[in-house]
């Protein structure tokens, strides 16, 4: 039980650290199109990226993959700004049409930010034989973390919309926009080349 409760922290506080709110960020982008009522599908999307974020990591704990690490740090703000940039230029029709891209978005982002941590959870789990469940137990943290997130995204877009009258459009434009700028700095204060 030790062991779950080590993992699980550990996924839980991968996300919610405020030092590492890139992935704070790419949630951001991935559910601000959604109103609140439309919850399960976000639940959906996250798990989505949970999915690709363990896909990465297990690939990594076993010595499939290795990635250089300075391009996946470059990598995950790049996945930011695109997202946060298609939403920009699909605002108007907010998430309407928008699901198959968004899952794309949740599993084929999901699997560059498992790389982005896949050096590190490496190092956690040693040289450990059972890989798998470990890595189980981190990504329960990391989705409970993410529901978290996304369940406060749609909340506080709902009270926005509601109490302060910003229409839908609006609040995916500024929201998308500061999220832009934030991984904007970061690709630039990452440019490996």
């Amino acid at each position: 039980m030790n062991d779950f409760i080590f993992y699980f922290k550990m996924g839980l506080f991968h996300v919610l650290d405020i030092k590492a709110y890139d992935h704070i960020l790419f949630l951001i982008v991935l559910a601000i199109v959604y109103q609140f009522k439309q919850w399960k599908k976000v639940l959906w999307l996250i798990t989505l990226f949970t999915i690709g974020h363990s896909i990465t990591l297990a690939l990594s704990a076993y010595g499939i993959l290795n990635v250089r690490s300075d391009l996946v740090e470059f990598l995950i703000p790049l996945t930011i700004f695109i997202t946060g940039l298609m939403n920009v230029l699909t605002a108007k029709k907010a998430s309407v049409g928008k699901e198959n891209q968004n899952l794309f978005f949740a599993l084929f982002f999901g699997l560059i930010h498992g790389l982005g941590f896949s050096n590190y959870f490496k190092i956690m789990i040693g040289k450990t034989s059972d890989k798998l469940v470990p890595l189980f137990e981190f990504a329960l943290g990391v989705e409970a973390a993410q529901i978290i997130i996304v369940l406060l995204i749609l909340l506080v877009g709902s009270l926005v919309q509601s109490i302060f009258g910003v229409n839908r459009r609006d609040w995916i434009l500024v929201g998308s926009s500061i999220v832009i700028g934030f991984a904007f700095q970061m690709m630039i204060d990452r440019v490996f080349w």
